[in-house]
């Protein structure tokens, strides 16, 4: 592995903490990263054979029902925190309701009207959930991610306030 992409970097970090399975790498990465990294369960799994291949994580003990366990290796750690100081390069944004929004022009007042109110209950409760992360948060650095989510789900709520529907 040359570079580590942002997935095996995150799931890298993860396991910093200690060994997991790839359920509960994908557990903890919602838990961690859901705010603003998204880390599916196809990209776990295609992830791990590939970091162990490279020596990053070596394999652990063998869980209940088939479930293997990870742990990083030396040289994991060495990659790990290598990839933590490159320049990150741009962010990319792929949010379905972006993409909607973007075609709503496509769809029925009616049709608007329940994409946007979804969205609107879907992303007030997130609000919600990110201003309890942030007064929860055990550190700077989860504050500010929790604090950045906040901030992410008002302007979602902004923008769809402005999303015509008549």
């Amino acid at each position: 592995m040359s570079a580590l992409n942002a997935t095996a970097a995150a799931l890298l970090g993860l396991l910093h903490d200690g060994p997991r399975t790839g359920g509960e790498l994908i557990s903890a990465a919602g838990e961690r990263f859901g705010a603003f990294f998204s880390v599916t369960r196809s990209q776990v799994y295609r992830e791990l054979p590939a970091l162990a291949e490279a020596g990053l994580v070596r394999e652990g003990k063998q869980g209940p029902r088939s479930s293997q366990q990870y742990l990083i290796t030396a040289a994991g750690k060495k990659a790990f925190k290598s990839w933590l100081t490159e320049e990150p390069g741009p962010d990319h944004l792929r949010s379905p309701l972006l993409l909607r929004i973007a075609h709503a022009d496509a769809l029925t007042q009616k049709q608007r009207s329940a994409l946007v109110e979804q969205a609107k209950a879907r992303y007030a409760g997130e609000q919600e959930a990110a201003k309890a992360a942030a007064r929860a948060a055990d550190g700077p650095y989860a504050k500010a991610i929790a604090e950045f989510a906040n901030a992410q789900n008002k302007a979602l709520l902004k923008l769809l306030d402005s999303i015509p529907t008549t």
